[in-house]
This record gives C-alpha cells, structure tokens and sequence, in this order.
C-alpha cells in the first residue's frame, strides 16, 4: 500500500540546470485533457533526460470542487489530479503518443505526509514534482509508446510532502473502439426507485453537486449528481472517469463510516475493467480501523478495486 521513496530512486527535487521552473501560467488546457483552463493545476515541465522530469503544479486555495481545510490544507485528491495531468503531458509532449489518443487508468496511488502537506492562508501552493518514467510498453513494430508507468513525489517550501504512481495504457481511436466494442458495456439507464441521495455534509463535499453517490435500498451506488460538474466531467467521457471512481469510494466510505472516516492520506485503486455511466455501479465499502477496502460492481462483474488510509 505505502509508496516509498527509495523503491524508485526518487528524492527531492533539486534546481534544474537550465532555466527555472515557473508558476506564472497554466500549461495549454488540451495537453492535458481540460477543457476549462481553471481546472489546470500544471504550470511547467523539465525533461532531465534519462526518462526524468521535474515540473511544477499550482493548488488554488479557492478551487471549487477541493477547497482547503480549515487549517489551510488542500484535498488530497489534488495529488491524484496532479498526477493525471502529468501523465497525460509527459507521454505526449516527450513520448510522441499522438494528442489524440485514449489514456486509460490501469492504476493509481498515492500517500500523504500530514506533518509537511502544504498549508495555503493565501493565494494558492507552488508544487514541486519530480517523476520517473519506468515500464515503457510499445506496439509489436517498437515505433510507438502504448503505456508507461509514472512514479512522482512532490514538495512544496522545499519539503517533500507526498508520493504517488501510476499505470496507463495509451489506445488510438481504432483500438480504443475495438476494445469497447469489446467490453459488454450497459448503456440502458436503470431508475432507481427509492434512491436517497446524502447530504454534502455527509460526504465532506462542499455542495450539492459534488455528491456522487446514492443510497438504495441499503446498497450505494456510484450515480453523480451532476452529470456536466465542471471538474469530474470537464469533457464528455463514454465512461466513468478513473477520478470519479476514486473519489465515488472516498464518498462511499464516509458515508459507511458516518463521517468518521473523511480524508484519507494513502490510497490505491486498480481498474479491472471499464465502469459504465449506466447502469450505476454498486460501491461497496468494507472499513477495519482506519482503513477501507471498496469495490465497484456492475452487472455483477468487478470493474475496480482499491484500499484508502486514513489516519
């Protein structure tokens, strides 16, 4: 579960040879799928060579979706969103992996350091990222990228604060369509009948709009309420968004919990397989002290799995 730093020899982030990295403006909103360019944390990339990079990130304090604790403390899934920005810029910009191409989510973790998280009182936090590039996966003619693994620790006021990885697989628009062909999606809409949808206090969201899961019956199910929200649907997506997934079993496990277990500081969740926007997947729960194991199931067949830690 723990992600350490020496397992991938990585440290913290020193000054780059060349020219300083900047957090004056956004990298361009379409390198790393955003529509909105507010929803841009990723301000700048190095290639050091040798498949490393560093690069910087900037956390708004006022981000709508992951606003800062009381105590000025971001959301922890700003490191998870981080980490997709990076690994969508670095495979196309370093990579050659066309633009175009579908990246998919095969798994994603992260853990915390609660004693040097950044705190933000004003303005926002200047992220610093180092990453490592590692099981680069090619197509059977060896000319193009088709996955890659993507390890990263972050720091903020020169203290490295968390660590976070990650596998993607990369399909261009034939495979990719081929491959859901494949998957026996259900796109039916079912309704469900008796569906209580918890209150964002419950969940630890900040509005309505933010809650992405519903109770029936006894069983939740992953259901956003907004199927347009500016941050987990920036663009339309033919399935649900690895994210969502992770943020739908946060909210699941709050609300199995009743509130004692909101923001978790270690997570892992692989996806099996996609999770269709119909019908709702089941998300089950499953808490042991201050951790929690989910699952989302649809049509009775795993799609992912993961752990969240808390403290």
């Amino acid at each position: 579960m723990v992600i350490v730093r020496e397992a991938h020899g990585l440290s913290e982030p020193s000054g780059p040879a060349g020219r300083p990295l900047s957090w004056s403006r956004t990298v361009a909103r379409e390198a790393v799928h955003r529509v909105s360019v507010a929803e841009v944390l990723l301000t700048d990339v190095r290639n050091h060579g040798d498949n490393r990079f560093e690069a910087a990130a900037q956390w708004p304090r006022s981000h709508p979706t992951f606003p800062h604790g009381g105590d000025g403390r971001h959301h922890p899934l700003m490191i998870a969103e981080t980490l997709r920005e990076l690994g969508i810029y670095i495979p196309t910009r370093y990579y050659a992996v066309p633009a175009g191409a579908h990246f998919l989510i095969r798994d994603i973790s992260y853990r915390l350091d609660p004693e040097t998280e950044p705190r933000a009182p004003y303005g926002a936090s200047d992220i610093t990222c180092r990453a490592a590039v590692t099981d680069i996966r090619t197509s059977p003619c060896g000319r193009f990228v088709t996955g890659m693994r993507l390890d990263v620790v972050l720091s903020a006021g020169g203290k490295l604060f968390a660590w976070a990885g990650g596998t993607a697989r990369f399909l261009d628009g034939t495979t990719y369509a081929e491959t859901r062909a494949a998957a026996h999606g259900h796109t039916a809409r079912r309704r469900l009948r008796a569906a209580v949808r918890p209150s964002p206090a419950q969940l630890a969201v900040p509005a309505a709009r933010d809650v992405l899961v519903v109770r029936d019956g006894g069983v939740v199910y992953l259901d956003p309420a907004d199927s347009r929200h500016p941050f987990f649907f920036d663009h339309w997506s033919d399935h649900m968004p690895g994210l969502v997934l992770l943020e739908g079993a946060r909210q699941a496990a709050a609300l199995a919990t009743g509130g004692a277990l909101t923001r978790p500081v270690a997570c892992r969740m692989k996806a099996i397989r996609f999770t269709e926007s119909y019908p709702p997947a089941v998300v089950e729960c499953t808490s042991h002290g201050r951790t929690c194991v989910f699952r989302l199931r649809q049509a009775g067949i795993c799609t992912a799995v993961g752990v969240l830690q808390y403290l």
